[in-house]
């Protein structure tokens, strides 16, 4: 058996820096993590715009019926709700409308309608008097602190989408 034998002081040293090291890696860890995280723009998300109903038939026809028959599906892929409350939905001309305290259920859907109605779980409306989403244009949903989540672009060169 190996028996070594240290000065006092050298054990101090020694038990300075070995406590000195596991702090330093302890306040290390969370930091880089953290950076790690201001990088990486978060999980995928789960929600994506579904199909688009634009530029109704009956553009000119500002009625309340006509307004409704243009809307954005926001889908959720996911199993799991995701509470919508903060998150826009814009287009190319800079119109917004920001979703209310609403619970998207996992693996449905909602429209978002450009009138005005009674929002229900499968129906939101925006209360506008006329059509937001012409006919070529691009559909941008954010996050409740402004990141982009999904965008869909139509018109010239068909639908395209990014998400």
């Amino acid at each position: 058996m190996l028996h070594v034998c240290f000065s006092l002081a050298t054990r101090r040293v020694l038990a300075t820096l070995l406590a000195a090291g596991t702090l330093i890696g302890a306040a290390t860890l969370p930091a880089a993590a953290d950076d790690h995280r201001r990088d990486h723009r978060g999980p995928h998300s789960s929600l994506v715009i579904g199909d688009v109903q634009y530029d109704s038939p009956s553009r000119h026809d500002r009625s309340n019926r006509a307004l409704n028959r243009e809307w954005v599906e926001i889908k959720n892929t996911g199993r799991h709700s995701v509470n919508l409350r903060g998150y826009t939905l814009t287009d190319q001309q800079g119109n917004r409308y920001r979703f209310p305290d609403f619970r998207l259920d996992g693996r449905s859907a909602v429209k978002v309608h450009t009138g005005q109605g009674r929002n229900t779980r499968h129906d939101l409306y925006q209360d506008r008097h006329q059509q937001v989403w012409n006919d070529r244009d691009t559909a941008t949903l954010r996050d409740n602190r402004g990141n982009v989540i999904d965008t869909e672009s139509w018109g010239r060169r068909g639908h395209q989408h990014r998400g």
